[in-house]
């Protein structure tokens, strides 16, 4: 059976064929899950300064069904089980998250909103919220170069073996290797072992510097990795330990290499991580990156 039933495709208001629409139409077809999409409009409120935002609303959300319509009978066409809604909120994350509680979703799909450095100043993209909010799993596209992934990536970190959050691995290796399983993908493993700190952001123990970290370290941390890839059967060829600072590493591998998707582990964080942003979240500032992030199990 398929790990996923139902799947969450979240749009905006822009009416227009996007990355995480054509990978959720094709996730739903390789895995026979139903495929909800829901376009969220953000109301429109200028504070009577402009009249008629009421009818400016109403328009856009009877727009965005329409073209919801369209486009779940094509999807129909194509053997895919799909409903759409609609929705008109000031409050976008909170209207997301009770459509995941609603439909009780698998996995939410959504395209990447990048957003420039001086607004992140100010305040906390959407995206990195739905990743610390959303109780599932969260993809979030950015390009595909094909519909179905071919090559999909577990980011692991093996440099505390015995930290009370490394079962989140076993969780990033698991989805990784289910989504590559449905989708007749590539599995491969990477490690990005800072050559100044060992980085566990995304484990929940923020980043914890390592006095002397040398090739004794490397050493012992690359023999972790290995059992770690010889315990789930990924092959030397696809295993990918480098040495570097971290998200520009993950950055550049995944732009010279054929990565599709990259699973990452997703943790809550502390006060500091939330203001300054995880290892995903920063991954996600790179435009080649399709981000699967998945939550430790319990």
């Amino acid at each position: 059976m398929s790990q996923y039933q139902r799947l969450f495709l979240m749009v905006g208001a822009e009416m227009r064929h996007t990355p995480a629409l054509e990978r959720a139409a094709a996730l739903a077809h390789a895995t026979g899950a139903t495929l909800h999409i829901c376009a969220i409009v953000e109301e429109l409120d200028t504070l009577g300064l402009i009249s008629g935002d009421e009818h400016r609303n109403q328009t856009r959300l009877e727009n965005n069904l329409q073209w919801l319509a369209d486009e779940a009978t094509l999807l129909h066409e194509n053997g895919i089980r799909v409903s759409t809604e609609a929705l008109l909120t000031r409050d976008v994350l909170g209207a997301a998250l009770a459509q995941v509680q609603e439909v009780e979703a698998d996995l939410l799909i959504k395209d990447v909103q990048h957003e420039p450095a001086y607004k992140r100043l100010l305040f906390t993209p959407l995206d990195w919220q739905l990743l610390r909010e959303c109780n599932c799993p969260v993809h979030l596209v950015s390009a595909v170069h094909c519909p179905l992934p071919r090559v999909v990536v577990a980011a692991v970190d093996p440099t505390h073996p015995e930290h009370p959050h490394n079962d989140l691995n076993e969780t990033v290796i698991q989805a990784a290797s289910d989504l590559a399983r449905q989708c007749n993908a590539e599995l491969h493993l990477l490690h990005v072992c800072d050559s100044a700190h060992t980085h566990m952001s995304d484990f929940g123990a923020g980043t914890v510097t390592v006095p002397g970290f040398d090739s004794n370290v490397r050493k012992s941390i690359h023999k972790v990795f290995e059992r770690l890839a010889e315990r789930h059967g990924v092959p030397v060829e696809r295993q990918h330990f480098l040495s570097a600072p971290i998200t520009r590493s993950i950055a550049e591998f995944v732009a010279h290499s054929r990565t599709d998707v990259l699973v990452m582990g997703n943790h809550p964080r502390k006060l500091l991580e939330r203001l300054t942003g995880s290892t995903t979240e920063h991954v996600l500032d790179h435009t080649l990156c399709n981000v699967l992030a998945v939550k430790a199990a319990g």
